[in-house]
């Protein structure tokens, strides 16, 4: 990674980009702070620019690639300057609480203004159609995963998860087309995701995503995409604030799927009740 400070590394090297590479850097300048939250996709379309111009543009700036271009952006709008607004080591726990309460509701009302009830109707209506169900994620998504599924474990046995990549392609590779994969991913633009995601599509199963950005990659292998709203910086990944938006998405999908299976619901939900009862004190 480029050691040096990124704006300084920018302004060295500005001559010697071509114009659609200075339209970027001006892009940048002037929306460093959303900048380091856009994926290469939605960059390339809000610069007017192909993702080949993005990359090459991250190269020219001695970068190996767009994340690493991002990271660089994102520690050079974390030094603080006179007047932002940013966390100091110093700030009473207080003012922490009420900062850690406006990220979350900011990830709740963000995410409720880009998800599609439409969107959530279509997934609902492919997992009561499903053979199986597999909650697929990786890393910190994966954890999410898990807990989508658990919620899902308590009415039907027809969802399941599985523990890394490797159980995932293999699970994917056994897949029919009464089949559905909800796969959780932020960022909807990991190597192994889209290995795995293949591999389901090639045996016709369904797809929903669970992701940030409409444009990523993902979307293209999706049936259905599912959007949370909460913006994620590349120097804070695994953030609450995502993983609050994520739950959010998945609890909207829990009450759809149990309310247009009430009769199922209530049924399945006091005998696992009752089967939990003597495990508690």
């Amino acid at each position: 990674m480029n050691s040096c400070n990124f704006w300084e590394l920018l302004r060295s090297r500005y001559n010697e980009l071509t114009r659609s590479g200075r339209r970027v850097a001006d892009y940048l300048t002037q929306h460093a702070e959303e900048a380091q939250y856009l994926s290469i996709s939605s960059l390339a379309r809000e610069c007017g620019v192909a993702e080949a111009t993005i990359f090459r543009f991250c190269r020219s700036l001695g970068f190996d690639g767009y994340n690493e271009m991002k990271i660089s952006l994102a520690q050079a709008n974390a030094i603080p300057t006179a007047g932002n607004n940013k966390l100091e080591p110093g700030t009473d726990t207080a003012t922490l609480c009420t900062h850690a309460s406006a990220v979350a509701l900011e990830a709740i009302n963000g995410t409720r203004t880009v998800l599609d009830p439409d969107a959530i109707d279509r997934a609902a209506t492919l997992l009561q159609r499903a053979r199986q169900v597999f909650c697929f994620g990786q890393g910190g998504s994966q954890i999410l995963a898990n807990d989508i599924w658990a919620r899902f474990a308590t009415i039907s046995t027809k969802f399941h998860t599985a523990g890394d990549s490797h159980m995932q392609t293999i699970a994917a590779s056994l897949m029919v087309p009464e089949d559905v994969v909800l796969f959780v991913s932020y960022s909807g633009a990991t190597r192994d995701m889209m290995e795995t995601l293949r591999i389901v599509k090639e045996n016709s199963a369904k797809v929903i995503l669970l992701t940030h950005y409409a444009d990523a990659p993902g979307t293209a292998l999706a049936d259905v995409v599912l959007l949370c709203g909460a913006k994620e910086s590349p120097l804070d990944g695994g953030s609450v604030a995502a993983k609050i938006a994520v739950l959010f998405v998945a609890e909207v999908l829990v009450l759809r799927f149990t309310l247009d299976n009430q009769e199922l619901t209530t049924i399945a939900r006091e005998r696992t009740s009752r089967a939990l009862a003597p495990k508690l004190l």
